[in-house]
């Protein structure tokens, strides 16, 4: 529906008849009604619209107010004028006595104010009825837009339903009813066939003021997705009696979904998988044929990835939790079942615990412990002038570093059989010698690399890190800061299938991915403060 045609046309006179003035007010209520915006901000358009005309026919300089009556129609156009001693302009400043002159309702009016002169009613040429209905389309476009934004805020991280009503590039548009929503292409479940005229259902992600193209933002392959959906089948969950407490997803294949029974009595598994399966088939079907494994959440990280990596069956684990990391163990014939076609199975799992998982067997586990051991041995027995039985001996007690030895007490020391007081003594002012000398050692090193000051500076950065950083030709603040935290803790990568070890520079100080994190981010503020 065009907004206001009847006076868009070129030579045609307006505001000559009652009808057309009436007409005016008719139109605005249609087209408030058919965008369910309101009447009146139609009215201030139609004003702004007409306005911009009287400039083409006035002249540009000039001040234009538009004025319609909302009763009748009436429209008054006016020349907005600022009252002066001595005017400069007369588009835009007049006298006090000459504004009197105009209305002598301006006799109230003093030096500053502003006046309003009217101005005879015109033609609309063909270029000004043009502008007029440009400025009119923006401010409605702009207006329906602001109520969509307004409409949909409250819907967001919710599933809606609606129409396909085209494929744009790859992008689906969705018809929600009075607005069009958007699915990316990268947020639609792959080898899915969508047509126009489908039913289709999204998980709202986003809504967002644009000043083009859709504001609403569905996603078919995000992993709340799934969530909602669940939410939609099981009772329990939407009631509250069952907890989601994570989700994974590769859409279109496989997905996790870890759930908590709030009502100790209830089975959540068995509750999401419903009789027969029923429920979990629902949502199934609608992420088209995804398989999903549902997972029993435990407070325990060891039996969470247990039940993770099911089917496969784990032999023990291994638990970091300061650096948020997992050992998993298992037997040669469980390893692929864990990791899964192209690694599949331990990346839904990684994502779902948000730990990083390192799978081995058995037997790589027991060679990592036994080298290990050997090189923390070595360590002392070089550095401490131990003989390797000592050495031994104090690993076997849970001493990793030069430093645990340094910062113990001699009353802990002594406790433990086959070291005596003077030992203790001397073993602790062994380390001392060491860190002190190795600590003159680093600070030369660090001089001798040429490290940035600002890099050296950077709070949380320890000498032995900055050493590693330099050897690495990671000299300035710029180049830290342009790392991932990946780089700096390592991990473990599945290429092809296959378990790739992945070094980080800073793995030998068991520095956390949140560590990491922090230190890259605290980099970049300093960095990219302008």
């Amino acid at each position: 529906m065009g907004v206001c045609p009847f006076f868009f046309g070129a030579n045609k006179k307006m505001l000559n008849k009652r009808a057309d003035k009436l007409e005016l007010l008719r139109i605005a209520e249609a087209v408030a009604l058919e965008k369910s915006i309101d009447k009146e901000l139609i009215i201030n358009s139609m004003e702004t619209g007409i306005a911009r005309a009287a400039k083409s026919k006035f002249g540009q300089d000039n001040e234009i107010k538009v004025s319609i009556n909302r009763d009748n129609g009436d429209i008054e156009i006016f020349r907005k004028l600022i009252v002066t001693e001595n005017p400069e302009n007369s588009n835009t400043e007049i006298k006090l006595e000459d504004a009197i002159n105009l209305d002598e309702s301006n006799k109230e009016k003093s030096v500053g104010d502003e006046v309003l002169q009217p101005l005879p009613t015109f033609d609309f040429g063909r270029i000004a009825a043009q502008i007029a209905k440009q400025v009119i389309n923006s401010n409605v476009r702009e207006a329906e837009r602001d109520k969509q934004y307004n409409d949909y805020i409250d819907k967001k991280d919710s599933i809606l339903s609606g129409i396909v009503k085209r494929l744009e590039f790859g992008n689906v548009i969705v018809d929600l009813g009075r607005t069009e929503a958007i699915i990316q292409k990268n947020e639609l479940i792959p080898r899915e066939i969508i047509k126009a005229g489908d039913r289709i259902k999204a998980y709202c992600f986003d809504v967002r003021r644009e000043q083009r193209g859709q504001q609403i933002f569905l996603s078919r392959a995000h992993p709340k997705f799934m969530e909602k959906l669940f939410i939609q089948e099981v009772p329990e969950i939407y009631d509250g009696l069952i907890e989601i407490k994570s989700s994974s997803r590769d859409p279109g294949s496989r997905a996790k979904i870890c759930v908590k029974a709030v009502d100790a009595s209830l089975d959540p598994v068995g509750a999401c998988v419903g009789m027969r399966g029923s429920r979990v088939q629902a949502v199934v079907n609608e992420l088209q044929g995804e398989k999903i494994d549902i997972v029993n959440w435990s407070e325990d990280p060891a039996i969470l990835v247990s039940n993770s990596l099911s089917p496969a069956d784990v032999l023990r684990v291994n638990v970091d939790a300061e650096r948020k990391k997992l050992d998993v163990i298992l037997t040669e014939e469980n390893l692929s079942k864990a990791i899964g076609r192209r690694g599949q199975n331990v990346r839904l799992a990684t994502k779902l615990l948000n730990y990083e998982i390192n799978i081995m067997t058995d037997k790589e586990d027991s060679e990592r412990r036994q080298l290990e051991f050997k090189e923390k041995t070595e360590n002392f027995v070089k550095n401490l002038e131990l003989d390797e039985t000592l050495g031994q001996l104090l690993v076997a007690e849970g001493f990793s570093t030069i430093d645990d030895i340094k910062d113990s007490s001699l009353e802990n020391l002594s406790k433990i059989e086959g070291i005596e007081e003077d030992t203790a003594k001397a073993l602790i002012e062994r380390a001392k010698e060491f860190h002190e000398k190795d600590q003159e050692d680093i600070s030369k090193r660090i001089k001798d690399l040429g490290l940035d000051e600002t890099l050296i500076n950077l709070k949380g950065l320890t000498p032995g890190m900055l050493v590693t950083l330099g050897e690495k030709k990671i000299l300035k603040l710029e180049d830290f800061a342009d790392l991932a935290s990946d780089e700096l803790t390592g991990g473990y990568d599945i290429i092809k299938g296959s378990k790739v070890k992945i070094e980080g520079y800073l793995e030998d100080f068991a520095l956390s991915k949140d560590e990491a994190d922090a230190l890259i981010m605290s980099a970049r503020s300093i960095v990219y403060k302008d």
